[in-house]
């Protein structure tokens, strides 16, 4: 026999929670999408910059990690067009998407760690959206979800 609930309250056993996490997931994942579609045309206008001028960039003679900026401009470039076409797979919901976001998000995280001397404060604003982007694609979206 089905228990009475009170108004406003789900059944034993069911989680009241659903629509809320799922709205969570959703949101998450478009705002993933959003956060690599702007990351991935910044990353292209940081790597053209990189390769339209070496004198763009204050050189860094000290730093472990000696890279020409240019070859670390087209780098990036490559990034940059793949997390672009990522983000734009992710608002159309394609799991290819999600899992070249993840792997592009990983790439952009460590590409902006080595970029750290060159520009520090947008590098750490880039590894936190990167750091969130992972985030949002990994969480578990089970609840409520049939498209993937």
């Amino acid at each position: 026999m089905a228990q009475p609930t009170a108004p406003g309250h789900a059944p034993r056993g069911t989680s009241g929670h659903s629509g809320r996490s799922r709205a969570w997931a959703v949101g998450g994942t478009v705002f993933a999408g959003v956060v690599l579609v702007v990351n991935g045309l910044l990353d292209i206008l940081k790597g053209i910059t990189a390769v339209a001028s070496d004198q763009i960039y204050t050189g860094i003679d000290d730093y472990v990690f000696r890279f020409n900026l240019t070859a670390w401009g087209w780098a990036l470039l490559a990034v940059g067009v793949i997390a672009l076409a990522a983000g734009l797979g992710l608002l159309a919901d394609a799991l290819w998407a999600r899992i070249v976001g993840v792997t592009m998000a990983s790439l952009s995280l460590l590409a902006n760690f080595l970029w750290l001397p060159y520009q520090p404060l947008w590098a750490v604003v880039s590894i936190g959206l990167g750091a969130w982007v992972i985030w949002a694609l990994t969480a578990n979206r089970s609840v409520g979800s049939s498209s993937l």
